[in-house]
C-alpha cells in the first residue's frame, strides 16, 4: 500500500473540518525516530498566507487528526510542525498484505507506455566501461516502470551510421579473408583501421567515398556494413547476457533506421520556420542558448540531433509513448535540452509527453581519474564483468566450502550483483568512484550485504519450518519501525519511478536490512522459551522483510541467494 497518499488524504479531510483549504498537503518522513514516523510542515506556509499563527493552525489540525485510529500519536512541535506516529494496529493489520509475491505493491491504476532509451553502444567499437552506467541504470528503470504496471518499450539506439563506418568498410574490404578472426576483437579492428586511415591518404579518400556510397544505398557497401553490424551486435549480446539485462536484438532501433526520414525532418523544420540557414548549415536557434542546434551540415550531412528528432517523432507518433527516458551521461544535457525544445516546437511531442534526460556522472577510479586500463587504454566491459565474478569467487570461497557448481552460481550472482548495486547505490547524477574492495564488502550498503541478509532470513525461515501467516504482534519500537519500513516499499518505488532515481531503492533496502539485523539481535525468533504466538509474529516480520528485499533486488536486476 501507499502510506503517504493515504496520510495526505486524511490531512486534507482534517483541514476541511476546520474550514481551511490548502493548495496541497504533503507529509514527509520524520527526520529522527523521536519525531514519530512522519511529519507535516505545511502549517507555517498556510499561516503566512492566512496571516495567522502557525502553531494555532497546527494545533487545530492535530486535534482533528487524533480522532483517526490510524494514528497512535499526533503532536505539535516547534513553531507548527506536526509529528505523526502510526498505530501498531494499523501496521499489523496491513503487514500480511506484504507476504505475496509483489511484497504488497499494487500495480498502477492508470499505466502509460514508456520508452527507455539506454546502453546505445557504438557498433564501430567493442562495449567498454563507458556503457556500464547507461546499461545498468536504464535496465533498472525499465524494470521498475514495468513492475509498477507501465508498458515499457526498451530501445537500444545503437550507433551504426556515420563517417567512421566508411573507414571500417574500407578496411573490412582489404581484409575479407580473415575477417572473422579480426572481428573477434572489435577494439583492435577499429585501431587497425584508424591507423591505416591516419597513415594513408589514399585509404582515407577511399573511406570517405565509402561513406557516400553507404549512405546512398550501395549494395556492396551495405553488405559489408551489415556483416560488421551483425558481428558487433553478437559482442553486445554476450555482454548483455552476462550482465543479466533485458536487452536483445528486438530492442535494437539503430541510427540508420531513421535515415529515410531525415530529409523529411529538415523539410518540416524549414516549412514551419523553425530551422534557419547559417553559413550553409541548417540550424535551430534558442533564446536561452548561445549555441544553435545544427540539424544539417553545409555539405548536406545529418547529425545526431537530426536522428534524435526523428526518434522522438517515431516514439511519440508511432509507438504512442507518454514518457520517453534517455539514459545518457550528463555531458549531453545541453544537447537533449535543445532537442526536446525543438521537438516541442515542431509538434512532435506536446506538453503531455514527458521527455526526460536521465543524466548520470562519470565512472572514475579510486584516484578520481577516468576509469582506464593500466596502460591508459579503454577497459572492455566484458573483461570488467569477468573480473567481478572472479573477485567475487575469491571473496566467498574464503567464507565457506562450496561445490564447484555452487561456487560458480554464487560467484556470478554476487559479482554481477555487486557491479550493479555499487553503481545504483549512489545518486546517478554524481560521478561514480569504482572501488573493488568497497563493492565486494560484506559491510555497508553493498549487494553482498543485501544478499547475505536475505540468505540469513531464508535460513531462519527454513529452520522454523511452516508457520501461520498472520498479523504480527508489535510490542516494541524496533518491531514498529521494521513493520513501517516494510510497508514503505510501495511509497519508495513510486518516488524512485517518478524521479527516475534508483538509489532511493538501494537506500531503502539497506535501511530495511539494517533494521532487521537489529530486530533479530534484540528479538530472538527461534530461541528456546519464546512463546509460540511471539515466534509466529516475528517469523511473519522476517518473511515480510525477505519479500521486500527480494522484490527490491529483483527490480535492480540482482539475484537473491538462499545460501551464501
Amino acid at each position: 500500500m501507499q502510506i503517504k497518499p493515504k496520510l495526505n488524504n486524511i490531512i486534507q479531510e482534517a483541514f476541511k473540518a476546520i474550514n481551511i483549504t490548502p493548495k496541497t498537503t504533503q507529509v514527509s518522513d520524520a527526520t529522527k525516530p523521536e519525531f514519530g514516523d512522519y511529519q507535516y510542515n505545511g502549517a507555517m506556509a498556510l499561516a503566512k498566507e492566512l496571516k495567522t499563527n502557525p502553531r494555532e493552525i497546527a494545533s487545530k489540525l492535530a486535534e482533528q487528526l487524533q480522532k483517526n485510529s490510524i494514528f497512535q500519536k499526533v503532536e505539535v512541535a516547534g513553531p507548527g510542525f506536526i509529528n505523526l506516529t502510526l498505530s501498531n494496529e494499523f501496521l499489523a493489520k496491513n503487514l500480511p498484505n506484504t507476504l505475496n509475491e509483489r511484497a504488497g505493491v499494487q500495480e498502477k491504476e492508470n499505466p502509460i507506455r514508456v520508452v527507455v532509451d539506454y546502453s546505445s553502444p557504438n557498433m564501430a567499437k567493442q562495449m567498454h566501461v563507458g556503457h556500464l552506467r547507461s546499461t545498468i541504470i536504464g535496465d533498472t528503470l525499465a524494470n521498475l516502470f514495468e513492475f509498477l504496471g507501465d508498458e515499457v518499450i526498451r530501445q537500444n539506439h545503437i550507433g551504426d551510421w556515420g563517417t567512421q563506418f566508411g573507414m571500417l568498410i574500407a578496411y573490412f574490404e582489404e581484409n575479407q579473408k580473415d575477417i572473422d578472426a579480426k572481428l573477434s576483437d572489435l577494439e583492435e579492428f577499429y585501431k587497425a583501421a584508424k591507423k591505416r586511415f591516419d597513415e594513408s591518404e589514399e585509404f582515407a579518400d577511399k573511406s570517405r567515398e565509402y561513406v557516400v556510397k553507404l549512405q546512398s544505398g550501395d549494395e556492396g557497401c551495405l553488405k559489408l556494413w551489415s556483416a560488421f553490424i551483425e558481428k558487433s551486435l553478437e559482442h553486445c549480446q554476450e555482454v548483455y547476457d552476462k550482465l543479466g539485462v533485458k536487452l536483445d536484438n528486438s530492442c535494437v532501433k539503430s541510427e540508420s533506421s531513421y535515415n529515410d526520414d531525415l530529409a523529411n525532418i529538415i523539410a518540416d523544420f524549414e516549412a514551419k520556420g523553425i530551422a534557419k540557414e547559417s553559413q550553409g548549415a541548417k540550424c535551430i536557434f534558442f533564446e536561452n542558448s548561445k549555441n544553435p542546434l545544427i540539424i544539417q551540415k553545409a555539405d548536406g550531412g545529418f547529425l545526431y540531433a537530426t536522428t534524435d528528432l526523428a526518434a522522438i517523432k517515431y516514439r511519440v507518433k508511432e509507438l504512442g509513448a507518454k514518457r520517453v527516458c534517455y539514459v545518457v551521461d550528463a555531458r549531453q544535457s545541453e544537447h537533449f535540452r535543445q532537442v526536446f525544445e525543438a521537438a516541442r516546437k515542431a509538434g512532435y511531442a506536446d506538453e503531455s509527453i514527458l521527455l526526460e534526460h536521465i543524466a548520470f556522472g562519470m565512472m572514475l577510479d579510486i584516484s578520481g581519474r577516468p576509469f582506464k586500463t593500466r596502460d591508459g587504454g579503454t577497459v572492455k566491459l566484458i573483461d570488467l564483468i569477468d573480473e567481478a565474478v572472479k573477485r567475487a569467487k575469491e571473496v566467498i570461497s574464503r567464507a565457506n566450502d562450496y561445490s564447484g557448481e555452487e561456487l560458480e552460481k554464487i560467484a556470478k550472482a554476487v559479482g554481477i550483483g555487486s557491479l550493479k548495486y555499487a553503481d545504483l547505490s549512489i545518486n546517478r547524477t554524481s560521478d561514480y568512484i569504482f572501488d573493488w574492495n568497497k563493492m565486494l564488502s560484506l559491510e555497508g550498503n553493498t549487494a553482498l550485504y543485501m544478499q547475505y541478509a536475505y540468505a540469513r532470513i531464508n535460513s531462519i525461515l527454513k529452520k522454523a519450518g511452516g508457520f501461520e501467516e498472520s498479523e504480527p504482534i508489535l510490542s516494541d519500537e524496533l518491531e514498529h519501525r521494521l513493520a513501517l519500513k516494510i510497508l514503505s516499499l510501495d511509497d519508495t518505488l513510486q518516488k524512485a519511478s517518478k524521479e527516475a532515481m534508483p538509489h532511493y531503492i538501494t537506500s531503502y533496502l539497506y535501511e530495511l536490512a539494517t533494521l532487521f539485523m537489529r530486530f533479530y539481535e534484540n528479538n530472538p525468533i527461534l530461541k528456546e522459551g519464546v512463546p509460540k504466538n511471539i515466534k509466529t509474529s516475528r517469523l511473519n516480520l522476517a518473511k515480510a522483510t525477505a519479500n521486500a528485499i527480494k522484490t527490491g533486488l529483483g527490480i535492480l536486476g540482482i539475484e537473491v541467494l538462499d545460501r551464501i
